[in-house]
């Protein structure tokens, strides 16, 4: 049911609340009580801020649709130019009238919990051996040159080179303001279909490369007691083993209550390589603690939460047909050059529109 405005009613209903809470802190951040208390006003400004672009879209809507029923009321009786200037407005005021209804939807959505965060993201060789090694480099790479795309600032954290200059495993982390909006789409099993560098015969091989997507988190998100922490120092090692340091400065951390275990090497500090470790532990932690909450949510949440489901495949590149298949979504292109390059949002922006449709199907279902 829609309302006098146009919006369903549900989601003016809501407008309207919001509209009301916003008026009350906008009056509260003028109170001298609050403004003499730093926490108080610290969280009415926030929720101010938040509140704002809803409002102010909202209040464009309810103008517009003003502006639209005067037209309609002029046409009702104008005839000539002043008939042509009304159905001009009336047109205008549709058009635009659409297009803050779709801003409002997405405005009411609800916020993705860990979307500001910084992302870390594990990549490993899977099954294929050392061709998976050195797909998993490829990887590596493509969301280095991804990374530089979008101006975020990329650190690595640890790495693990194979004989062949591939990666057993790295570790690294993404800091930017839409970073975790965008890469929260790779956590999975990824596939590659090529002829491998060590073969002779010129056979296409199948090979995998598992990425593990994990939101960083702080010492307020996840509390670890040092009690049920194992803390082993040895000297780094490179590929095939040999010492690659002189000192005991390469760490090792075991969760004893999860089985968690991180290891750290690649600084040449103990003490850097230690605060590495208990940052992707943290990660891993909080990441441990969201799965097991999701289990108690439906299975719509639990899939947004779980971050894609780990147990199949995602993404298949096949380099023979320079193709890039996104098996969530059915998405296919032939533009595997480009996207290993970095050009990765061809595939991730209708990820991206994807999740908003579902995000809008459950929200107009609980309307």
């Amino acid at each position: 049911m829609s309302t006098s405005s146009g919006l369903p009613e549900a989601m003016s209903q809501r407008l309207g609340t919001l509209e009301e809470e916003f008026v009350e802190h906008e009056r509260m951040l003028s109170d001298a009580q609050v403004i003499a208390d730093p926490n108080r006003l610290r969280q009415v400004s926030q929720r101010y801020s938040k509140l704002e672009p809803v409002v102010q879209v909202a209040r464009r809507y309810r103008e517009r649709a003003g502006d639209a029923g005067a037209a309609r009321e002029l046409l009702s009786g104008a005839q000539g130019d002043d008939r042509a200037m009304a159905e001009a407005e009336l047109a205008s005021a549709e058009l635009e009238l659409e297009e803050l209804e779709s801003a409002l939807r997405d405005l009411l959505l609800p916020p993705d919990p860990y979307d500001g965060k910084g992302v870390i993201l594990e990549i490993r060789g899977a099954e294929g051996g050392e061709e998976a090694n050195l797909f998993a480099r490829d990887l590596y790479e493509m969301y280095v040159a991804y990374a530089e795309r979008h101006r975020w600032k990329l650190e690595t954290l640890a790495r693990s080179g194979s004989d062949l200059g591939g990666f057993n495993e790295v570790t690294f982390i993404v800091h930017g303001v839409d970073a975790w909006a965008h890469l929260k789409f790779e956590g999975g099993p990824h596939r590659v279909q090529r002829v491998p560098a060590t073969e002779s015969q010129g056979r296409v091989h199948t090979s995998s490369a598992t990425v593990l997507v994990l939101p960083e988190a702080d010492e307020v998100d996840v509390r670890i007691d040092d009690r049920d922490l194992d803390i082993d120092v040895y000297r780094s090692s490179g590929p095939g083993g040999q010492s690659v340091n002189t000192t005991d400065s390469a760490v090792r951390i075991t969760h004893r209550p999860t089985g968690t275990v991180v290891a750290m090497q690649d600084e040449r500090s103990q003490l850097q390589n230690r605060m590495r470790a208990m940052q992707v532990l943290r990660a891993r932690l909080f990441e441990l603690a969201e799965r097991e909450r999701a289990t108690e949510m439906s299975v719509q949440r639990r899939s947004q939460v779980g971050g894609g489901g780990r147990s199949e495949k995602i993404r298949t590149y096949n380099y023979k047909d320079n193709r890039v298949t996104d098996h969530r979504i059915g998405l296919t292109l032939y533009r595997l050059t480009d996207i290993l390059a970095g050009d990765l949002d061809q595939v991730v922006e209708p990820l991206r529109l994807d999740e908003r449709s579902q995000l809008l199907t459950v929200a107009d279902a609980g309307s």
